[in-house]
């Protein structure tokens, strides 16, 4: 034999098992590949010498070697697939593999539907932030935490402004108090560098409390008074 040539038999290019329904050809081939981003080893890439398997019913089908449960799930048109490799010997179950990936990323996109998404909104301030400016930024952050979301008040000192860091003390108090009705504390004041930051979170309990006692306004439209307007048998007298 050359240097060039290839080995013939059933397991070589030419064997027979590519096409005979064997556990070499076939559907078992192409899906060789098909476990890459989920971990799970399906049909020939099953390495153990025996598994235990769980057919397409959900009943127990013994202990076999590989071969010989890749023929008894390409017999029913379904995949082999490895669901508990850490166990003596390995599980495998007969299923339909893309149904399985299927099922498995809808589950995986329900769940995600299921996630609470928390938002922190940040509100910058500065130790001498007057009244006004205080007032419009709180009324924002209690609307955030009406929302739901997270409020993260921020307050920079620069300067000589260090040298009073009990004037931030003070703000946050008084942004404390803002949101009381609605908000819990997360995070008590504290400095970071030349930043002081304040984290606030909705409290469900005042929030429905405050509900009941503030009810949103619903706005209702008035539409214009219509004016009577001559008939047409008029405008032509």
């Amino acid at each position: 034999m050359g240097p060039s040539s290839s080995p013939s038999g059933p397991f070589g290019p030419s064997g027979g098992g590519a096409g005979n329904g064997g556990p070499g050809g076939g559907r078992f081939d192409r899906d060789r590949k098909k476990d890459k981003g989920d971990g799970l080893r399906v049909n020939r890439d099953i390495r153990a010498p025996q598994v235990r398997v769980i057919d397409d019913n959900g009943q127990m089908a013994g202990v076999m070697s590989v071969p010989g449960a890749l023929r008894l799930a390409e017999d029913k048109g379904l995949d082999l697939i490895e669901i508990a490799p850490t166990a003596q010997p390995p599980t495998c179950k007969i299923m339909d593999y893309g149904k399985y990936k299927y099922e498995n990323k809808k589950k995986a996109a329900a769940a995600r539907k299921k996630q609470v998404i928390v938002v922190v909104k940040e509100i910058q301030m500065r130790p001498r932030t007057d009244q006004h400016d205080f007032e419009t930024k709180m009324k924002h952050a209690k609307r955030f935490l009406l929302n739901g979301d997270k409020v993260k008040v921020n307050m920079r000192f620069l300067g000589r402004e260090l040298a009073h860091q009990e004037l931030g003390i003070a703000l946050m108090n008084k942004a404390i108090a803002f949101v009381n009705d609605v908000a819990m504390i997360e995070s008590s004041p504290r400095m970071e560098g030349k930043q002081m930051y304040l984290l606030l979170a909705p409290d469900p309990l005042k929030i429905k409390d405050y509900l009941k006692a503030n009810p949103p306004k619903v706005t209702e439209e008035v539409l214009p008074e219509l004016k009577d307007e001559p008939d047409d048998e008029d405008e032509a007298e």
